[in-house]
């Protein structure tokens, strides 16, 4: 993505909607231009297309963003499945990548996953895994349960690994989160000091969301496609991140 695409991605976020007109005029380039970007932006799974404007996503619409990248995905998460041990016990935040790897482990069977996602308690009830779903506030968009009640779950369940998604990277800000409320979360199970590994595809590198998650040092490890850039990889391993690409 391009300087002009995340200039496109930032201004439909925070007005919601913008019609393809008043982008060419701000942005300075012609409707044919925009309307390409636009194409290439939900193809990738920044933002929806409706006639003649752009619309932002919701906060957390995980099954359209499911569909989004996902081979990519689905690989990531095979990687990812392959770091849990037999009779494992996992935490799995939340995210399209980490409901794949979600899948992965509870096709296999052998571990415990808790997680504090309706959506990803939901996609694997059929299945032979131990299942433990968080309690707290129901958040009906992204399925998640959030609040006091879950971070009060978190500190008080015990687990080897928590696998995170986010919404962003920058290296000014560090990973960040559309959903303050989710940040608050994924803040509360890095605050445990387990073996944490964020789980994400390479369309996240060079985002900023408002909500930063934890500090960069709480990371251990990052999963990600080969497509991310190699200076921001370089950069999280000065961080003490190891880095895996799927």
């Amino acid at each position: 993505m391009n300087s002009r695409q995340n200039e496109i991605v930032q201004i439909v976020n925070d007005r919601k909607r913008v019609q393809v007109t008043e982008l060419s005029e701000i942005i300075g380039v012609s409707g044919v231009t925009i309307r390409q970007d636009l194409n290439f932006l939900e193809q990738q799974g920044y933002l929806k297309r409706v006639h003649g404007a752009a619309t932002a996503l919701q906060n957390d619409d995980i099954d359209h963003r499911l569909e989004v990248r996902f081979d990519i995905k689905q690989t990531l998460a095979n990687k990812a499945a392959d770091l849990v041990d037999p009779n494992e016990t996992v935490l799995i935040e939340g995210g399209s990548a980490n409901a794949l790897l979600a899948r992965t482990l509870a096709e296999r069977g052998d571990v415990t996953i808790i997680t504090p996602s309706a959506y990803i308690a939901h996609l694997i009830r059929n299945t032979s895994a131990n299942i433990i779903l968080l309690g707290g506030v129901y958040q009906h968009q992204g399925e998640s349960l959030v609040g006091p009640l879950t971070k009060l779950c978190i500190e008080n369940i015990h687990f080897s690994t928590a696998f995170l998604g986010v919404d962003g990277f920058h290296q000014d800000t560090g990973f960040t989160s559309r959903d303050m409320m989710r940040a608050d979360i994924a803040e509360t199970i890095l605050a445990k000091k387990r073996r944490n590994i964020v789980l994400t595809d390479s369309s996240k590198f060079g985002q900023i969301y408002p909500s930063t998650i934890g500090l960069i040092s709480q990371i251990s490890l990052l999963l990600t496609d080969e497509s991310a850039p190699k200076e921001d990889l370089e950069f999280l391993e000065s961080q003490g991140v190891e880095v895996q690409l799927g």
